[in-house]
């Protein structure tokens, strides 16, 4: 039995007020899970917006079912079931999520004047404060910030909601497969089965070493200033500085457009014709995404005026250089990371 199973909910006084009908109660005992909860579904969903739907959603339905929870397992366990349950009815009716290098070829040259495509349901960024390392149970192979790592997050997206919740359970939260299969409703041949696929399709599609590791080995200082040599060769228009932190074969992507750039010379020609030349005065704040380095882009197009929302830029780095920007374009990003509507 997993940590997340094994302890009795016990006499616990919140717990038997709540089966009462105290919401008040309730809202005591799921609150120390709240975040822990929340990212499970942004793991199951790819995006946080939607990963707010399902956990509303999932404390609803805990709530109303709360009088028939056995308390023969623990409270967490049981809402993890019912989270779990609400991230699968969402993937069945709304599919997955998608980066833009899943829909065509990297282009070579920059495309200018390209509008957003609305009709994909694009992967969105994660805000990482606060996100620790999670009371996983002890077989949980991926810690808490590296199963929010944009690759994970984005290799999960290709998995069937089935196997995408096995994986989850058991690498992540430490399940066992005989929980996991009362979770989903199924046999343990089927996790085994699901298990078994979805490690594969991950290990394709997701690099090694992780995020986690790398910023590990490279360390808080040497990351603080590959993020503040960023910032500070978009703001001041410095292609020769910023081509100084790009890997030869770094990407850069921007969802909700379409294009993509691979190569150094593809992104440099983007970057030097688009950001830096065309686009207007740029300020930049550093924010924690998908526990991962990342600046919030602010944007002034006029030579006055305020600098506004622009785009969440996660950086996916390899040793002390930036292998990945993933600019997030959209002001609804910024409410979740807690940042201001505006900078001066």
């Amino acid at each position: 039995m997993s940590e997340l199973s094994s302890a009795p909910p016990g006499d616990d006084p919140d717990l038997a007020a709540a089966r009462a009908g105290d919401d008040a109660a309730f809202t005591r005992l799921v609150e120390p899970l709240r975040a822990e909860l929340h990212a499970h579904c942004y793991r199951m969903l790819g995006s946080a917006h939607d990963a707010d739907d399902a956990l509303q959603d999932a404390l609803l339905r805990a709530w109303r079912g709360l009088a028939g929870f056995a308390g023969r397992g623990s409270l967490r366990a049981w809402l993890y079931t019912v989270a779990t349950r609400t991230c699968l009815d969402l993937v069945e009716a709304r599919g997955r999520r998608a980066m833009p290098m899943d829909l065509g070829p990297s282009s070579a040259h920059a495309v200018l004047g390209e509008t957003p495509l609305t009709d994909v349901a694009w992967l969105g960024p994660y805000a990482g404060a606060g996100l620790g390392s999670g009371p996983a149970g002890p077989g949980a192979r991926y810690e808490q910030r590296e199963a929010v790592e944009l690759a994970f997050v984005a290799a999960l997206q290709h998995l069937p909601g089935n196997q995408r919740a096995a994986l989850l359970l058991f690498e992540v939260l430490g399940f066992s497969v005989a929980e996991i299969a009362a979770i989903m409703d199924t046999s343990t041949t089927s996790v085994n089965s699901a298990l078994a696929r979805a490690r594969r399709i991950v290990a394709e599609k997701s690099p090694s070493p992780s995020q986690q590791q790398t910023l590990r080995k490279i360390g808080d200082a040497r990351v603080r200033e590959v993020v503040s040599r960023f910032a500070q060769a978009l703001e001041r228009g410095d292609a020769d500085a910023l081509i100084t932190l790009l890997v030869e074969d770094v990407t850069w992507s921007m969802p909700p457009l379409p294009h993509w750039y691979h190569g150094r010379a593809a992104v440099m020609d983007f970057v030097v014709r688009v950001p830096l030349t065309s686009c207007g005065s740029w300020r930049h704040l550093p924010v924690d995404a998908n526990g991962q380095p990342a600046v919030a882009a602010y944007l002034r197009p006029e030579p006055t005026g305020e600098h506004l929302p622009w785009s969440v830029n996660v950086l996916t780095l390899r040793d002390d250089r930036i292998a990945e920007v993933t600019a997030f374009v959209g002001a609804a990003h910024f409410p979740l990371f807690g940042l201001p509507a505006s900078l001066p």
